[in-house]
């Protein structure tokens, strides 16, 4: 089974996301090639399970992961951080070796 931890203020995000799209179920996690080291996480809403996702259920909230992303996200913290500048989903992997200079993606 596959391990994504979501803090207090993810759950509550996302709950509050989805209270006005009640046509979808949860949000599906992903990883695509993108940036400098390539590869980044990708958060949609998602009115199914597809076949090959793992379903991660917490407080309530089902992400559904990408098989893809599973390996990825192993003992993985997903975050909902808010400063004066941004607001946005942090994923917080302890299996990252590297990341590129502008943040935007990393390598396992």
């Amino acid at each position: 089974r596959i391990s994504v931890f979501q803090t207090p203020s993810a759950v509550q995000k996302i709950k509050q996301l989805l209270k006005d799209k009640p046509e979808h179920v949860g949000v599906k996690v992903g990883v695509r090639t993108r940036g400098c080291n390539g590869l980044s996480y990708t958060l949609e809403y998602t009115k199914s399970k597809g076949d090959s996702d793992e379903e991660v259920v917490q407080d309530g909230i089902r992400i559904f992961i990408e098989k893809k992303a599973q390996l990825t996200l192993l003992g993985t913290e997903m975050d909902y951080v808010e400063d004066k500048l941004s607001s946005e989903f942090v994923f917080s992997n302890p299996n990252i070796k590297g990341t590129c200079g502008c943040g935007e993606s990393f390598n396992i």
